[in-house]
């Protein structure tokens, strides 16, 4: 006997057996076992996802011999001949190959007639938009009103061809596309009835590159057994389809998670052998951080069911959310300019090392800003406002030579003592060694907690970046035993959710040495929160600083001789 491919020898021949479009289904079965039953059915869908498998099916539905159900007896001989494409009442016809108004004429000429063998005559019309305007007008009159023993089921992919007058006379169900996840799992069942060997990679690989259609499945799973000699596993698989295999984009994401950068360019070293496709390993990846991501918010929504979902756990454990989101970013950024890249590989790296460069501070990694050397920075005369720093650039000065008669104007050029240029040098010195703060912090102790002393503690608090914007518009209003309840600004309050509450109170419970929850609520805020405190503080300071520096005489003396303006947005309060 001659082999047969798996998407005939699986077909489905009952509802019972269909993969997935339980939405069509149910909506089938019930117009069977309640004897409601339209004369035009109109199934919409990509390719491959069951529209003439279930047209077939509701044909053997309303033609089995023992009667109109939702379930037929598949060993009547309408049943079979139906599963055998030899029904005489199933008129099957092709739209792409009959589309002139003289074949629709032809087998509209003999609906008339009563059927055969059947209860019904079906006339079954696969890519029906492929249909002329003329056999659609022929078509008009009889769809509507057919004679009783008529059904008309019509299936195709592009419903938006249809004239309005079509889908008007048609009961339309539209088709979904097939999840990898319920692919993979229809495929487990049918390779484990095949008894052929596989492993869930390779399963998971088809599912995705199937693209919603179980006949692609079910084809390239033959491709697939053929290619692997008989089973199926993850890297003939990605050989076969050119694809990258899961485990290299698991192991980049494992190395930016660690913040490896040779275990990352390894990584990638590993996976340029197989020649892979770099679009399509960032869009892996892209897909990697949104599973995880995923996952740290609504873990229950995320099938457990996938191939690498333990390392999706682990980098979920691993990485931060906003790492995730930052992760997610760069990659989505860094696709678009691949081609740009001199080459794909290098475009694909040099995305991988900003990801890993720009990863922020509240993640844990130092950050270490050097001092510029002390010969780089101009000597200047030393300011009674120590406590800022100008933003200017100096103009050059005039050399006076004196042996060749140049007369010096009055009060222009500045005369610099020797002893001056040592207190410029020393205070220079001075200012590249950090200073210690003469006031000490003092931890605030849990019962001495009050809205006065929250800002302090805010201060604090380590935390990351997306948490301390929370906190800062957050007022405190009062305590029940250890809970501590707090009111955020509704003006401000589009960035937060429900996790922003548990965070902050880990924060604290660090802080206090004591285990505390935190209760955040949405409300108007009537005194100042630690945000608006820190703003109103700086103006103070910049204000403070601008008024020194027009003080100083110094200052002044510059802004005499230069004609020169104070710019007030170059005044920066040194913390």
């Amino acid at each position: 006997m001659s082999y047969q491919v798996l998407a005939r020898k699986w077909r489905p021949k009952s509802f019972s057996e269909t993969a997935g479009q339980e939405h069509v289904l149910q909506a089938l079965i019930n117009a069977l076992d309640n004897d409601r039953l339209h004369h035009a059915y109109l199934f919409t869908g990509t390719r491959g996802v069951g529209k003439t498998t279930i047209a077939r099916i509701l044909s053997k539905c309303l033609n089995c011999e023992k009667g109109v159900s939702s379930v037929p007896c598949g060993e009547c001989s309408s049943c079979n001949e139906i599963d055998e494409g030899r029904f005489i009442d199933l008129i099957e016809v092709d739209a792409a190959s009959r589309t002139g108004v003289d074949d629709m004429r032809d087998l509209l000429d003999n609906v008339q007639y009563a059927p055969s063998r059947g209860r019904y005559k079906i006339y079954l019309i696969d890519e029906v938009h492929m249909l002329s305007k003329s056999s659609f007008a022929a078509l008009l009159k009889t769809l509507e009103e057919p004679p009783p023993h008529v059904k008309f089921l019509f299936a195709t992919t592009d419903p938006q061809k249809l004239p309005i007058t079509v889908l008007s006379r048609c009961l339309q169900f539209n088709l979904k596309n097939l999840s990898p996840a319920r692919i993979a799992e229809h495929l487990q069942f049918v390779l484990g009835e095949e008894k052929v060997p596989f492993d869930e990679g390779g399963i998971w690989a088809i599912g995705r590159a199937a693209d919603g259609s179980m006949r692609d499945a079910l084809s390239l799973t033959d491709q697939a057994i053929g290619h692997g000699g008989g089973n199926i596993n993850e890297a003939d698989v990605s050989a076969m389809l050119g694809t990258i295999e899961r485990r290299f984009v698991v192991n980049i994401c494992q190395a930016l998670a660690s913040q490896s950068g040779v275990a990352l360019l390894a990584s990638i070293a590993e996976m340029a052998e197989q020649s892979p496709d770099y679009e399509a390993a960032m869009a892996d990846i892209l897909s990697i951080w949104h599973q995880v991501a995923i996952l740290q918010t609504v873990p229950e929504a995320l099938d457990k069911g996938l191939s690498h979902f333990v390392e999706l756990v682990a980098l979920a454990d691993t990485v931060s959310r906003e790492d995730v989101q930052l992760f997610y970013q760069i990659c989505l950024l860094g696709r678009k300019d691949l081609y740009m890249a001199p080459d794909q590989r290098s475009g694909f790296e040099m995305t991988m090392l900003r990801a890993l460069a720009f990863r922020p501070a509240t993640s844990g990694r130092p950050v270490v800003i050097s001092s510029p050397p002390p010969e780089v920075v101009p000597p200047v005369k030393k300011f009674d406002a120590t406590d800022v720093s100008v933003a200017s650039t100096q103009p050059a000065q005039p050399v006076i030579n004196n042996d060749k008669g140049v007369n010096e104007r009055p009060g222009e050029v500045l005369e610099i003592q020797e002893n001056e240029k040592e207190s410029s040098e020393e205070h220079e010195a001075s200012s590249l060694v950090p200073s210690e703060d003469p006031e000490l912090v003092v931890s605030i102790m849990l019962d001495d907690f009050t809205s006065e002393n929250w800002i302090d503690v805010r201060r604090q608090l380590t935390i990351g970046a997306s948490l301390g914007e929370i906190a800062s518009h957050c007022l405190y209003q009062s305590r029940q035993d250890n809970e501590l309840i707090f009111v955020i600004d509704d003006q401000e309050n589009s960035l937060y959710d429900s996790s922003h509450q548990l965070a902050l109170g880990v924060a604290l419970t660090e802080y206090f040495g004591q285990e505390v929850t935190v209760s955040i609520s949405s409300g108007l805020a009537e005194t100042e929160t630690p945000r608006a405190v820190d703003r109103r503080e700086t103006a103070e300071r910049h204000a403070e600083a601008v008024d020194m520096l027009n003080e100083d005489p110094d200052v002044k003396r510059f802004k005499q001789l230069f004609d020169g303006v104070l710019d007030e947005r170059s005044v920066q309060p040194i913390d």
